[in-house]
């Protein structure tokens, strides 16, 4: 049966990746009539598709960014709620592992340099196991015999973004939720101050406005395409690229079963014998070119470690951009526009921050308190700027 379609919503998402489908189910949860407005004909074909989905809060945490690290640990304790409920609401495996990260050095330098790590996670309060290389050898026997030392960071995780997106668009539409794909949002519409709904670009149905009471923009990479809004009133967000490999061991999983991080990059198991390899950090614009460099530059760092990783089969070369803001956090909640929220800029948390985004927002759209959590994330730290001046 198709699905029922309607011109007027209490919320409008724009995007269609992880954030904007996590948004729009929880909103939906809340009894707010809403659709999601996704530009390409797939869901989740942009920084989604290309994401490894590491939720890796501990691994990755930086000292100067502890309210992000706080945000990240309070989003991956979610998660396995989060992913449970999905799957009960529309039937689908959101492709979540309990797997943990091994951080790893391959010299003395990498070693000194990891055992700082070890000591700043400890004045964070984050626990990891300091392994010697013969112990992380034993645990991952795949691992090249001339590892010098590695951390062992056992409630680090991993989910395959691409099966969470299904099971999320599933969970939507289970609740209620209306999804429109190869609809390109042209602009967000206004009326002095406030929200009224988006205009869709010609190719996504000839112009058609769609009046919503609340717009939320979870548009990613693309973000500062979206007309319609005051200068003074958009969030900045850029496209970060970042080249990915998808591999495949024709003798099936074993050869690695947790997250490898290595400086510079990762390597990510499904479980399943598929691997992703990733991640380069390029400053390159729109930019979606897969180049010899960068693919070389992925599975030399990566051999160096796991030299089992020659004998996998290329399945896929990508490259993904991430959307970044000046400070490199998202921007989370009400806009300088009443009825306008953003939930835009992740870099590279998206995937790790979807269930807190969504409590977030939902809290945002329906006038609740919000986390205290997520008060260094407010988009006035880019607007600056009074609904007051906006409208004049």
């Amino acid at each position: 049966m198709p699905q029922r379609t309607h011109s007027s919503f209490d919320v409008a998402v724009v995007g269609g990746g992880i954030i904007g489908l996590s948004v729009a189910w929880r909103a939906q949860q809340r009894g707010l009539r809403t659709v999601v407005l996704e530009r390409d004909a797939q869901l989740g074909r942009g920084a989604t598709h290309a994401a490894a989905g590491m939720l890796a809060p501990v691994s990755e945490a930086n000292i100067a960014e502890r309210e992000l690290l706080a945000l990240g640990l309070e989003s991956a304790a979610r998660y396995p709620d989060f992913v449970a409920e999905v799957a009960d609401a529309g039937g689908e495996d959101p492709g979540f592992l309990r797997c943990g990260t091994l951080v790893v050095a391959r010299d003395r330098d990498e070693a000194e340099a990891l055992d700082r790590e070890r000591a700043m996670r400890a004045t964070l309060g984050l626990e990891v196991e300091r392994l010697l290389g013969s112990e992380a050898r034993r645990r991952e026997p795949a691992l090249a015999p001339t590892l010098r030392l590695a951390l062992d960071v056992p409630d680090d995780h991993a989910v395959d973004p691409r099966r969470l997106v299904v099971a999320l668009a599933a969970a939507l539409r289970a609740g209620g939720g209306e999804i429109r794909t190869g609809a390109p949002v042209e602009r967000v519409e206004t009326d002095g101050d406030r929200v009224t709904g988006v205009t869709l670009a010609s190719a996504g149905g000839a112009g058609e406005t769609i009046a919503a009471d609340q717009v939320v923009v979870a548009a990613g990479a693309w973000t500062r395409l979206l007309g319609g809004l005051p200068d003074a009133a958009r969030v900045p967000v850029r496209p970060v690229k970042g080249q990915i490999l998808r591999l495949r061991d024709p003798a099936g999983p074993g050869l690695l079963t947790r997250v490898l991080r290595m400086d510079p990059g990762y390597i990510v198991p499904r479980g399943d014998g598929r691997y992703v390899l990733g991640a380069t950090m390029e400053e390159q614009g729109f930019d979606t070119t897969v180049t010899a460099g960068g693919v070389f530059e992925l599975l030399r760092d990566a051999s160096e470690l796991i030299p089992g990783i020659w004998e996998l089969v290329i399945e896929e070369q990508e490259a993904g951009l991430r959307p970044g803001t000046p400070d490199n956090a998202p921007a989370l909640g009400a806009g300088a526009l009443r009825g306008l929220h953003w939930a835009a800029g992740h870099h590279r948390n998206g995937i790790l921050l979807a269930p807190i985004t969504a409590e977030i927002l939902v809290a945002s759209l329906t006038g609740a308190p919000p986390p205290d959590l997520s008060a260094p994330f407010t988009p006035a730290r880019f607007t600056h700027t009074t609904k007051k001046e906006v409208a004049a």
